[in-house]
């Protein structure tokens, strides 16, 4: 049964690189000055901004509390392009394979992770639910405010 469950997130997982990695070829299309184009309407700012936020979520969650590796939450700045928030994805992506092997078999029990120094009890499979449910609200935004930039965003689905 674990391993069943964890064929099915590791699926999942691959949709969502399917549609991350549609994201970034377009993402490359722009210029790195519209990358980085602050815009106070959408929550980080940039691009750029938005991308870190969401390997600072992965790497929060799944890297820090579940897994328990320590991290180093670099600012915005010390990403100076897509191919640097490419590399930080890569970093989250090993996260999430440790994280699937680690908890397999256990998806649903619950462990006991600190935040802001609080001790909650969650699921792994609640973690992993919650880290990629925020990359594509994100990535929502991210298509938005390229449109905002002048981009027409491509279809960046998991069904197309």
């Amino acid at each position: 049964m674990g391993e069943e469950i964890k064929n099915t997130l590791t699926s999942q997982y691959a949709y969502v690189l399917y549609s991350r990695n549609t994201i970034i070829e377009y993402i490359k299309t722009m210029s790195i000055e519209d990358f980085l184009t602050e815009n106070s309407s959408f929550g980080r700012g940039s691009i750029r901004n938005l991308l870190v936020h969401i390997c600072d979520t992965y790497a929060a969650w799944i890297g820090l509390r579940a897994l328990n590796i320590q991290q180093e939450f670099k600012p915005f700045s010390y990403y100076k392009d897509i191919a640097d928030c490419i590399t930080y994805f890569e970093e989250i992506d090993s996260y999430i394979n440790t994280f699937l092997h680690k908890f397999e078999g256990s998806y649903e029990t619950e462990i006991e992770i600190q935040r802001n120094g609080d001790i909650l009890k969650i699921s792994p499979l609640r973690l992993f639910t919650h880290t990629i449910t925020h990359e594509f609200h994100h990535k929502g935004q991210i298509m938005s405010l390229s449109r905002h930039l002048g981009y027409t965003p491509v279809d960046a689905d998991i069904i197309r």
